[in-house]
């Protein structure tokens, strides 16, 4: 999977904790790999079922949506 292409993923309505620190093997939902890290999980809520745009490059503002933060810099992914 490409680290800093956003993900359409379709939620169905209910509470879900987006991985913060890119560290999941559940992308983009927490495993709990972040244990040991000063990074943590971001909750959220999801009220209507539809498809979302979930970031995926761990740089946006509006977390856990993709703002297009990827798309104005340029990430190493060397």
């Amino acid at each position: 999977m490409n680290k800093q292409m956003p993900m359409t993923i379709e939620l169905e309505p209910g509470t879900y904790q987006w991985c913060s620190c890119g560290n999941t093997k559940k992308e983009p939902f927490c495993d709990g790999s972040h244990e040991g890290t000063d990074k943590a999980p971001f909750n959220f809520k999801i009220i209507l079922k539809r498809k979302y745009i979930i970031c995926n490059c761990y740089l946006t503002k509006n977390p856990p949506f993709c703002d297009g933060i990827c798309r104005r810099v340029k990430i190493d992914t060397a």
